[in-house]
């Protein structure tokens, strides 16, 4: 299914993500069936709080189509949105998000709680969940496993240059 393979594109993302230290996180937006648009997780690399995945994507899926609106668009990001993500999908417009993990702790996408459909809202997300689900856990889980590693064997001076983590 092309869900599947639009997922794996965003898995690429959070590839770029990881090779740079980032959490592994990655999107990317489809419009009439093609990608218009990818972002991958960037906080440490900037220090700012709004440099996530889906934010990157959808700026740039703005630029791409000339308008705020992003109707017709579908988002595909290997994590359940976070608040402020799900806050600025809802804004955008989006018509559609898939998401692969879960996110238990921050999810707004059906785990936490659910901004995308919540008919409070003058806008409304189609949902898919657990897409590639198993390849998008293993990245985070094996990076955050990574880390603890390495925080094991720093001197208690060199601990501020990690990143925080989603745990």
């Amino acid at each position: 299914m092309l869900d599947e393979v639009y997922m794996a594109a965003a898995i690429e993302q959070a590839r770029k993500a990881q090779e740079l230290g980032e959490v592994p996180i990655g999107a990317v937006i489809v419009y009439d069936g093609n990608i218009i648009a990818t972002g991958h997780n960037l906080r440490e690399a900037t220090e700012k709080t709004l440099s996530h995945a889906e934010l990157y994507a959808i700026e740039e899926a703005n630029q791409k189509i000339g308008s705020w609106r992003l109707e017709d668009c579908t988002l595909y990001v290997t994590l359940e949105p976070c608040p402020m993500c799900a806050g600025a999908i809802v804004q955008s417009r989006i018509k559609r998000v898939v998401y692969g993990a879960a996110d238990p702790k921050a999810g707004c996408a059906g785990s936490l709680m659910n901004l995308l459909e919540d008919d409070r809202f003058n806008h409304q997300v189609e949902v898919r969940t657990g897409v590639l689900q198993e390849t998008c856990s293993r990245l985070l889980t094996d990076f955050f496993r990574a880390l603890r590693e390495k925080r094991k064997t720093k001197h208690p001076s060199e601990m501020n240059d990690t990143p925080d983590a989603l745990e």
